[in-house]
């Protein structure tokens, strides 16, 4: 038995002196460098006694040691237990009581208010700060540069991914070697990645879209980053003529295109533009495409099953789809109900099956039984359909469907009604309790600038287009609609802050 994940990246690994990386403070790392540091980092996790199978919790700002961290636990056999830094130190506590993780690594402004959180767990708690230095890397520094890597099977954990928790308490997707490796093999061989490509990372780490997408996805094609602390849209666009990919969620292309300096003389060496984590508007796939002369690929994973679906390579790019089903995954749309396979052109459930599909929900048995049917597909919790030519159109989360009057009513048919008019920015519909109808449709809109559009001309244009039942009850206007940290709309906090609009 080997290290299945570290195994997979070795075996595809370029020369030693081949660049893995350059940070945006113009720090750079090969790939030699790459296998030493890790080396010395894994040398120090198992000098904090970390058995295989232990959990390592990561809070720390995006680094190159932070990305060397990660490679650390795979090889050290560790699971890692990647935090979201804007996390308080209550929702911390919900983590590492859920987890127990044998070892802590934080930023040092940090670590006295997480030390006293877990002082009678047992949990270790060591440093690293944005700049890499920090009491892990002065005990790593101190370390031998070869190491054993620890044996690791295809279905031993690799890491936990807490979901967003966005109804109840987050859970911990458990995500297993094999998992992580198949995914990002597929991914490479549909978007053509070798090792001559250079990829524009500013994407935040402790998120399976920078992480397992663009990190494992760089790392098996042998391949390079452009390696941002953070998304600076004028920074990026100056960086585009060295790179020869990019991938963002859709807020990064909507403010791309505020860029002066995007055109196409600006993108001429990018081959490929990645969008994923959030629904790409067809309207910012179209203007990309006129300012540009790209189409941007849009794909659909999840923090479960990594990515599910692509558009192609080769073909058409199709604006308002994810694509089709990646090689090795099974998809089908599900009644949400009986769980029946149904017809093309239906919207239902999303259920997929493959080896990207985790092996379910840390410590939560019930939970991850609940969320697969009896053959073994993952109940995805996203509504959609397949369209006549197979493209896979995602309508909204399960959760998201608004019942009003005994209908059922798909937010993501009225969003595109709207986000077409004149005048309007983007549009989030939601359901909000209300007396007569169970639920009333409630349309959020952002107007673009300068406009004046009302709520009476919104609804006048949908008239004809939609039927009146889904009609919103209101349209209320906003500056801006509240997302999380990879740009999706937070509809939860919506429903929140109107759950009394229909009250009275």
């Amino acid at each position: 038995m080997s290290n299945h994940l570290f195994d997979a990246f070795r075996s595809r690994m370029p020369a030693p002196e081949r660049l893995l990386l350059e940070a945006d403070d113009r720090r750079s790392l090969t790939y030699g460098d790459m296998l030493a540091r890790s080396a010395q980092l894994a040398h120090a996790l198992l000098q904090l006694d970390v058995e295989p199978g232990d959990r390592v919790a990561v809070q720390v700002e995006k680094s190159p040691e932070a990305l060397l961290l990660y490679l650390a636990c795979v090889r050290a056999g560790a699971v890692f237990l990647p935090l979201n830094t804007a996390y308080t130190l209550t929702e911390l506590g919900y983590f590492f009581g859920d987890a127990e993780p044998r070892v802590i690594v934080c930023d040092p402004a940090k670590a006295a208010d997480i030390g006293r959180l877990v002082e009678t767990s047992g949990a270790i708690v060591v440093t690293l700060d944005r700049n890499g230095r920090g009491s892990l890397a002065d005990q790593a520094s101190r370390q031998s540069s070869n190491f054993h890597d620890v044996e690791r099977g295809a279905d031993d954990l690799a890491a936990i991914l807490y979901t967003s928790g966005t109804t109840g308490r987050s859970k911990g997707a458990m995500l297993s070697h094999e998992n992580l490796a198949s995914n990002a093999r597929v991914l490479v061989d549909q978007w053509r990645f070798t090792s001559d490509d250079v990829l524009v990372h500013a994407l935040p780490i402790f998120h399976t879209h920078g992480l397992f997408v663009a990190t494992n996805v760089t790392l098996m094609a042998g391949a390079s980053m452009l390696f941002e602390q953070k998304f600076d849209p004028a920074r990026i666009v100056s960086l585009l003529p060295r790179a020869t990919t990019l991938m963002g969620v859709p807020t990064f292309y909507v403010r791309l295109l505020q860029q002066d300096g995007l055109n196409h003389e600006s993108t001429k060496t990018i081959r490929l533009f990645i969008s994923g984590s959030a629904p790409l508007l067809a309207e910012t796939h179209n203007a990309w495409r006129e300012r540009t002369g790209h189409a941007i690929l849009e794909r659909y994973g999840m923090t479960e099953t990594n990515m599910n679906t692509s558009n192609p390579y080769e073909g058409e790019r199709r604006a308002g789809t994810v694509g089709f089903p990646l090689p090795g995954v099974s998809l089908r749309i599900a009644d949400p109900d009986g769980g029946g396979t149904l017809a093309q052109g239906e919207i239902g459930m999303i259920e997929v099956k493959g080896p990207n599909v985790f092996g379910g929900y840390w410590r939560m048995p019930e939970k991850t039984r609940a969320e697969f049917r009896g053959d073994g597909f993952f109940i995805t919790g996203d509504l959609g359909m397949i369209d006549a030519d197979g493209y896979v159109h995602i309508v909204g989360r399960g959760k998201d469907l608004i019942i009003s009057g005994g209908y059922n009513i798909y937010p993501k048919e009225l969003e595109s009604e709207i986000d077409a008019l004149d005048g309007v920015s983007e549009s989030a519909v939601i359901g909000v309790t209300h007396p007569d109808f169970g639920e009333g449709v409630t349309a959020v809109v952002v107007r673009s600038p300068a406009s004046t559009i009302t709520a009476a001309e919104i609804l006048g244009a949908i008239t004809e287009r939609v039927a009146k039942y889904k009609h919103p009850k209101r349209v209320i206007f906003v500056d801006e609609l509240p997302r999380n940290t990879m740009g999706k709309v937070q509809k939860n906090l919506l429903r929140d802050a109107y759950k009394d609009l229909y009250a009275s």
